[in-house]
């Protein structure tokens, strides 16, 4: 089994993220309209920051009184709380890291060895990537 990470990464230009410094509102729209609910997040050089998920807004929502959608136009996600930010995994890392990530996240963020975010391995393709060598092993 001749497998590396490449056979499981969506590149980052096919992947949707966000910048660090968005407004709350800007990352609602996008969350809608992609229907995503955990999104990564990059600053301005590109680099891997964290992830937000919409558990992260709502609850800052529910905990701002008296929240109001001028407050969303205005205010950073960088300031809200990350209740269960995803780990990346970055290219130097051994591949079973990767699998142990996928197990307690949807996809894991990727980055080179200079943290740059350069995209998302989906526990979807790792899943079926061990289907497709269980089925060949069983045949």
């Amino acid at each position: 089994m001749n497998v590396n990470l490449f056979t499981f990464l969506t590149p980052k230009s096919q992947t949707f993220y966000l910048n660090h410094k968005s407004t709350i509102r800007q990352v609602l729209e996008k969350l809608d309209s992609h229907k995503f609910s955990v999104v990564p997040l990059v600053d301005e050089e590109g680099k891997f920051v964290s992830t937000i998920s919409e558990g992260d807004i709502l609850r800052y929502i529910k905990n701002v009184k008296n929240f109001n959608i001028s407050m969303a136009e205005s205010e950073c996600i960088a300031n809200i709380e990350k209740y269960r930010p995803y780990a990346p995994f970055a290219i130097n890392m051994e591949l079973k890291e990767l699998f142990r990530l996928s197990l307690e996240q949807n996809f894991v963020p990727v980055v080179d060895d200079r943290g740059i975010y350069i995209g998302i391995v989906k526990r979807k393709s790792i899943i079926n990537y061990l289907y497709g060598e269980k089925k060949v092993i069983n045949e």
